[in-house]
């Protein structure tokens, strides 16, 4: 059921470690790196809940979230293999406004579908496996370009390129992998109509259009569940730390604790270095999700999402203060605690909160509380770098752990904890 979310986080890994790398091969300056990273959220707010409302309305021989999958996987795999041949910033930064988009739409159905085929019981459980394929997906992906080259000897150039040929390779891997994950899903397994299709597609021809689309998503944010909208701050600032942390850190990593400045060897190194930490989060992600499989059964997720987003924020306000780079893993392996938490107890929270005919809809509004802080992030933290921080991107990181650590302390103002059915807290 969640085999196709390894390969999406595939696709993730490869961006959120590569991309700030890319933009600054191609020229880009420092301040301008958070801007670029706007296609990320922005495709985010305007693909989630569309695609959430119309596969809540999708049911035909190919199911109802599975023809989303596929259709995502194709053009975000195609977005993948073309990526590396980016020749300036600006055709780097629409072939992202392309990813971004492809990769929402098969990544929304994907938690509506954990919440279509599983009992409240299970859902903890539910999401807990998907977490573990995500960090699976994630680990192999940020790692491979340092893999490349330290495992297998692959180094120096495609001609006409500024993007090395590590990056190249590992992009071209990522699409195919990508692509045959999310089909596994699609070909091994099964999704079941409604209970009742005659008044499924009665509902479905009444709600028809554009209009009743957008009135209804603007209804149906105005009457969230009391629970949604608790959650909804803590990944406000869950989701601006992790956002400072993807496009921060690496650079940080390169020129804070290897010295080193875009085209020089060191810069390089300490690029590799970063992904090597990137990879470091989700592969402790990937294990700590086989523990949270055990704790989901013994605690509630408000007390597990609570404690692990503290374990995180420890972890990026450490990244600063360590005395080399070594240190940087441990620090990483804290932030993995809490990213196997992030991906899942919001959304097991979440879940038993909600109607089951407007899961994929609820699913894609609360996307927003997660792509607005990126907004919020691309528009403004480029001149707070320049202006305010000196142009340290270090200082952006651990803004980044201020922000999960606020995450941490408004987790614990969350009604129910998502261990029982909370919908009616609307």
């Amino acid at each position: 059921m969640s085999f196709g979310f390894f390969g999406i986080q595939f696709g993730w890994g490869l961006q959120m470690a590569n991309m700030s790398a890319i933009y600054r091969y191609l020229g880009a300056e420092e301040k301008d790196i958070a801007i670029l990273w706007l296609a990320a959220p922005l495709t985010g707010l305007l693909v989630q809940p569309i695609i959430g409302y119309y596969s809540d309305r999708t049911w035909n021989r190919f199911g109802r979230r599975r023809p989303y999958f596929l259709v995502g996987a194709l053009l975000a795999s195609m977005a993948l293999l073309v990526m590396p041949h980016s020749s300036t910033v600006w055709m780097a930064a629409g072939l992202l406004w392309i990813l971004d988009a492809s990769v929402n739409v098969s990544m929304e159905p994907f938690r509506a579908f954990v919440g279509d085929m599983l009992p409240p019981k299970q859902r903890k459980t539910g999401f807990a496996m998907q977490s573990l394929l995500i960090g699976g997906g994630a680990v192999l992906s940020s790692a491979l370009p340092w893999m490349l080259k330290n495992w297998f000897g692959v180094s120096g150039e495609v001609e006409g390129s500024a993007i090395p040929l590590t990056v190249h390779i590992a992009f071209t891997a990522g699409a195919f992998v990508f692509f045959l994950a999310v089909l596994y899903t699609v070909l091994t397994t099964k999704e079941y109509p409604p209970e009742d299709l005659e008044a499924f597609e009665a509902r479905k021809r009444e709600t028809a259009g554009v209009g009743n689309a957008f009135a209804e998503i603007f209804q149906g944010i105005g009457s969230m569940p009391r629970t949604m909208k608790q959650l909804a701050v803590v990944q406000f600032f869950t989701w601006f730390g992790l956002f400072c942390m993807w496009i921060y850190f690496v650079p940080a990593v390169a020129a804070h604790h290897f010295g080193g400045v875009p085209g020089d060897a060191s810069y390089e190194r300490g690029v590799e270095f970063g992904g090597l930490c990137f990879s470091t989060y989700n592969g402790v992600a990937f294990v700590f999700s086989f523990i949270l499989l055990g704790l989901v059964q013994r605690f509630g997720a408000k007390g597990i999402h609570t404690v692990c987003l503290l374990i995180g924020a420890a972890g990026l306000l450490g990244a600063a203060f360590v005395p080399s780079p070594g240190w940087l893993i441990g620090c990483m392996a804290a932030v993995g605690v809490a990213w196997a938490s992030i991906l899942s107890m919001p959304y097991a929270m979440l879940s038993n909160a909600l109607p089951a005919e407007k899961m994929g809809f609820y699913m894609g509004v609360f996307n927003f509380f997660i792509v607005l802080p990126q907004i919020f992030a691309s528009v403004g933290l480029g001149k707070v770098v320049d202006a305010v921080l000196e142009g340290d991107a270090m200082k952006a990181v651990l803004m980044g752990g201020g922000g999960v650590l606020l995450a941490s302390v408004c987790t614990l103002f969350v009604d129910g904890g998502g261990d029982r059915e909370i919908s009616k807290n609307n």
